[in-house]
């Protein structure tokens, strides 16, 4: 099973920019991955195609299973 850190932002434009961490440190750390995100925002560390990232909309763990179909 692959997982992914999904850190959600909201940009200039109103749209969700998502920027996405795989394999993450488990367990996750809240505390740490608040203040990352808060110093995306701060820091304009990424631009979208919607203008700056300006707020923290949301994080989540996503989880994908693979299973090969043998043809």
């Amino acid at each position: 099973m692959a997982k992914t850190l999904e850190m959600q932002f909201t940009n200039l434009s109103g749209k969700t920019a998502t920027v996405s961490i795989e394999n993450p440190k488990e367990p996750v750390d809240v505390q740490a991955v608040s203040a990352a995100m808060d110093l995306i925002v701060a820091t304009d560390a990424f631009l979208t195609p919607g203008g700056p990232i300006v707020a923290k909309k949301g994080a989540r763990i996503v989880e994908r299973n693979v299973e090969e179909v043998q043809l």
